[in-house]
């Protein structure tokens, strides 16, 4: 029998094929703002050795005999301040962002979002999509800035999903859009927005990037270089309305955990300086979060008006993120568009 004449066999499995996926991908958050819940977030995420960096075998040490009992609790405390209703906050809002790209890109584009860390998980969105027949995908992580502990790892575990798999999808990336046009027309639009409405005018606007170990700018890592060139693009750009005019901007970094040293400015000890020298009236950025999360709605809104009001500060405001604003879906919308070119 030539092969023109085969049949495949009666138990074959129907194959679908044609459609395009595209997957939203954050950093990710706990199944619920518990301890337990919490524990098995942190020890998926720290885990990873491109998240902290110690040799395993000395840090799954720590990871386990210390950090594990004793983190949780404190991080359930501020996750517990932040959940709503529909769950995570973090997971809400990439959730909607994924719902509001459904028909903006064409029928045969499938979309849909995964948490990197955490539920959904990549692995299970990709399965799905490679089911219903989507045989190219574009990945696309929400990070403006590339960082090896947030980009890469989206890189490395698509990758684990996808090596034994027979039939093998095309594949592409979205790259890091910190200093896209896009991005930051569509940054400084929706702060300005935000800025007009707001009940004082501020003497100083702090942005504020999630911070890293310093050694990651030593090891050649981009992400320090990306924060300081997006903080830069975006000052320029609101220097020049009227709503910034007489304003100070500052570039900082949050979230410092263990003892290394992180880059700097940090976020808090910038927010104590800035009360302790007479500054009244002070509003909050954060242009490396697509989503508001627990760093922002927690740490940045709740802590850092306290450590702002206590050294002397007044009007305090932490600025919404992109999250699903209209100029924030025009720009995911754009960015999707350019990176499916030719295949749409």
């Amino acid at each position: 029998m030539t092969w023109q004449t085969q049949r495949l066999p009666g138990d074959h499995p129907p194959v679908s094929s044609g459609l395009i996926g595209v997957l939203l991908i954050n950093l990710g958050t706990p199944d619920g703002p518990d301890p337990g819940s919490v524990k098995k977030y942190l020890k998926q995420f720290l885990s990873d050795r491109r998240v902290v960096e110690i040799p395993p075998i000395v840090w799954q040490l720590i990871l386990r005999g210390i950090i594990l009992n004793t983190r949780p609790r404190k991080s359930s405390e501020a996750y517990t301040k932040i959940w709503t209703e529909r769950g995570s906050p973090l997971a809400d809002i990439t959730a909607r962002q994924a719902e509001a790209m459904v028909g903006r890109l064409g029928d045969k584009v499938k979309v849909d979002y995964a948490m990197r860390y955490g539920n959904p998980s990549i692995e299970s969105r990709l399965n799905a999509m490679m089911r219903e027949g989507c045989d190219r995908i574009l990945i696309a992580p929400m990070y403006p800035q590339y960082c090896a502990a947030t980009t890469a790892t989206v890189f490395d575990e698509v990758a684990r999903v996808l090596a034994n798999k027979r039939w093998q999808p095309a594949l592409r990336f979205v790259p890091p859009y910190h200093d896209s046009p896009t991005y930051l027309t569509a940054l400084a639009d929706d702060l300005t927005r935000q800025v007009r409405n707001l009940t004082f005018t501020p003497e100083v606007m702090l942005l504020s990037f999630h911070g890293m170990p310093q050694q990651t700018l030593e090891k050649g890592d981009p992400y320090y270089c990306h924060c300081s060139k997006t903080a830069r693009l975006l000052r320029e750009e609101l220097a020049t309305r009227p709503e910034f005019k007489d304003v100070r901007f500052e570039t900082t970094f949050q979230s410092r955990f263990g003892p290394a040293a992180w880059l700097e400015p940090s976020t808090d000890t910038t927010l104590m300086a800035e009360g302790d020298k007479g500054t009244k009236r002070l509003v909050v950025a954060a242009p490396g979060f697509a989503a508001d999360c627990v760093e922002t709605l927690e740490e940045l809104a709740l802590e850092g008006r306290d450590e702002f009001v206590e050294h002397g500060g007044e009007d305090y405001a932490v600025l919404e993120c992109l999250n699903t604003s209209d100029d924030g879906l025009v720009m995911i919308e754009a960015l999707l568009n350019r990176e499916l070119s030719g295949w749409i």
